[in-house]
């Protein structure tokens, strides 16, 4: 399997390619990102292109894959509307148009989160754009579209998140979010299962479009 990774510096999306590096089934792997992972590996490749809203620059590189994953986004704190749905909606959208037309067979994962609003509607600005990305892709003709709806991710191998608020909040919360994971999974989950369950539905398909953080357990530990 080849796959195609969008947003692998981040902390969800470096638990992602971690997982994948790890997997003799997997081929090879294109991270695709703002900026460059670091990681050396003889399945990575990369390719750093600064306008994930504008892809037909590298157009010709996204063609052959049998999965992506997109992992690519960034918090509502602090940020207006336009600017927010540049990245959660926009450039996913310019991915999944991208790779439909190179990939028609390819299996899409996309990474959003609990509490979406799948309504379009809701005075939450961040659950209402996510809802409006999540019911987009959901009408691309791909084999398959599956939206990973984690709540609480713990990151675990030294994988950080990119948010110093975040990365204070998980050094202090590390241990109970190991135990929310088993007492609590609908809640928690982690990096590494989050990682498993994509290669997972990317290879055998899934019963369910939308995956919140117990389907993404149960998956990555069936």
């Amino acid at each position: 399997m080849k796959v195609i990774i969008f947003g692998a510096t981040g902390m969800v999306g470096a638990g992602v390619l971690r997982e994948c590096l790890l997997d003799p089934g997997v081929e090879s792997v294109l991270a695709v990102g703002r900026s460059a992972t670091g990681r050396e590996h003889p399945k990575l490749h990369e390719i750093v292109h600064r306008d994930l809203a504008r892809l037909s620059a590298i157009e010709g590189e996204l063609g052959g894959y049998d999965a992506c994953f997109y992992c690519l986004g960034v918090s509502s704190v602090g940020v207006t509307e336009a600017e927010y749905r540049r990245v959660t909606y926009d450039m996913p959208m310019a991915a999944a148009e991208t790779l439909i037309k190179l990939n028609p067979q390819m299996t899409f994962v996309y990474v959003t989160g609990a509490g979406t609003d799948s309504s379009e509607r809701g005075r939450v600005m961040w659950a209402r754009v996510k809802g409006q990305t999540e019911n987009a892709l959901l009408r691309m003709p791909f084999k398959g579209v599956y939206m990973f709806r984690p709540g609480a991710i713990q990151p675990l191998h030294g994988i950080k998140s990119k948010t110093r608020l975040y990365r204070v909040f998980y050094v202090v919360l590390g241990p109970l979010l190991t135990a929310g994971r088993h007492w609590f999974p609908q809640y928690v989950t982690s990096t590494e299962e989050i990682g498993r369950a994509m290669l997972k539905v990317a290879r055998q398909g899934g019963s369910k479009r939308v995956l919140e953080s117990a389907d993404i357990h149960a998956i990555a530990g069936s």
